[in-house]
């Protein structure tokens, strides 16, 4: 899960509904761990009996929301935004803004899955079929999605 740390009340609604259904399924939610959408899809996730992991971009671990189980600080900034894309099997964006634009970057460079809602859109010329970001327009169909690509 990746996405702005300051999102729209619609953006943390989409969020906290995502986090709750990968809960549902038993899908560990990995994220950036600071607030705004990742906030939220912890919340979801953890309100729902799900595991919940933050990568964070600085060295203390009290940097992360309240809603993380684990919580890994890297003191990395915005490097750490490789790892998030490549810690999961599918990467679910919502809304964000550059370092979100990164995370969805490098998944595609490695072939992950990225399902995005009211986030990036990319320019189709240099992506192959399997690296295209597939764009949904609600919380349910962006996990359905992420786990259809997940499983192939």
């Amino acid at each position: 899960m990746v996405g702005s740390s300051r999102s729209t009340p619609q953006e943390a609604a989409w969020a906290e509904e995502v986090g709750r259904l990968l809960a549902e399924r038993d899908v560990v939610l990995v994220c950036g761990g600071l607030g705004g959408v990742m906030e939220a899809a912890c919340r979801g996730a953890r309100e729902a009996g799900g595991l919940t992991v933050g990568i964070l971009p600085s060295a203390e671990r009290t940097s992360g929301n309240r809603y993380l189980d684990i919580i890994l600080p890297t003191g990395m900034g915005y490097a750490r935004n490789a790892i998030v894309a490549y810690s999961g099997e599918a990467v679910i964006a919502i809304g964000g803004s550059s370092g979100t634009l990164s995370e969805i970057a490098y998944a595609t460079v490695r072939k992950i899955p990225v399902v995005t809602l009211g986030s990036w859109r990319l320019e189709e010329r240099e992506l192959s079929q399997a690296a295209r970001p597939v764009v949904v327009t609600s919380a349910a169909e962006a996990v359905e999605k992420a786990l259809e690509l997940m499983r192939g």
